[in-house]
């Protein structure tokens, strides 16, 4: 079986890529930034240089591929749904040109609702797009990962955090890591077929209000989540320079949530993994302030 992961410098990536040489495979992994993998992974892995966006470089790498993990990545970008699109359009014909059988696709919490979502939208097009396709296909919908705190290292080194969130509505929040251990297991199963849909919620849905209080516990100092107006978030946005069409694709992404919106699964034992927010900023967010 040739394995596949795009993106194994990612959050998830990285510790995928290390379940599955555990595991006994030696994956290919495909990535912009070879250079930037550790080296010692080199005895373990085969690299090529891929952009997840150009279709004919996906198809060209994914020749002898039998199963695949596939994440439409993320960029800073003035039209981020249309790069969505051709990531999109990069999988789906390196799945019908190499007759890829299996694809287990990083999608989010949110896709159910195919639109409205912001950036999420974009996640929605790629598994409407792979369920067309009659292969095997697993959608892992994840929730908030933790590491989304990373980008406010300097909001919680002052002690501030900002959302357009109620400060008392629960979310499935997650650690990568967990995620990557869901994905491994569905790679690696040769049980399973047909079209999954399977939620990686984290050990437990968390508030804003309990957030802060788990960062201040943790940390030994004050920080304090604050909700602001919608149109507050977005001109903090406009002014860190964030393309327009990116603001309201990273906007949507909480506003698309927080109204209207009841997960497709709902909070279960195979939908619940085991990594605590409160055992990650030890582990992970502390050491970096």
């Amino acid at each position: 079986m040739r394995l596949a992961v795009t993106t194994p410098g990612g959050n998830v990536g990285r510790h995928l890529t290390r379940v599955l040489i555990r595991g006994g495979v030696r994956p290919l992994l495909l990535t912009r930034h070879p250079q930037s993998l550790p080296a010692e992974l080199a005895p373990y892995v085969d690299v090529i240089a891929v952009d997840s966006t150009e279709a004919d470089e996906v198809v060209a790498a994914t020749r002898d591929v039998d199963s695949i993990y596939w994440v439409d990545p993320s960029v800073m970008s003035p039209d981020p749904l249309a790069d969505y699109a051709r990531t999109t359009e990069a999988i789906t014909t390196a799945v019908t040109e190499n007759g890829i059988r299996r694809v287990v696709f990083q999608s989010s919490v949110g896709a159910e609702k195919r639109h409205g979502v912001g950036e999420i939208d974009g996640l929605a097009g790629t598994e409407t797009a792979l369920d067309a396709l009659g292969v095997d296909v697993m959608h892992l919908r994840c929730g908030y990962f933790f590491t989304n705190l990373l980008l406010d290292l300097e909001s919680i080194r002052v002690g501030r955090i900002l959302t357009v969130l109620p400060m008392d509505a629960p979310m499935s929040c997650v650690a990568p890591r967990d995620i990557a251990e869901v994905a491994a297991v569905a790679l690696l199963d040769r049980e399973w077929s047909g079209r999954r849909v399977r939620a990686v919620h984290g050990p437990e849905d968390l508030t804003w209000s309990q957030v802060a209080g788990i960062l201040s516990g943790e940390l030994g100092r004050d920080v304090v989540v604050e909700r602001i107006a919608d149109d507050a978030m977005r001109e903090r946005y406009l002014g860190a320079g964030m393309p327009p069409a990116m603001v309201d694709a990273v906007l949507g992404m909480s506003t698309g949530l927080r109204d209207d919106f009841t997960p497709e699964q709902q909070r279960s034992p195979d939908t619940t993994t085991s990594t605590t927010l409160r055992s990650w900023v030890r582990e992970e967010l502390r050491p970096l302030l």
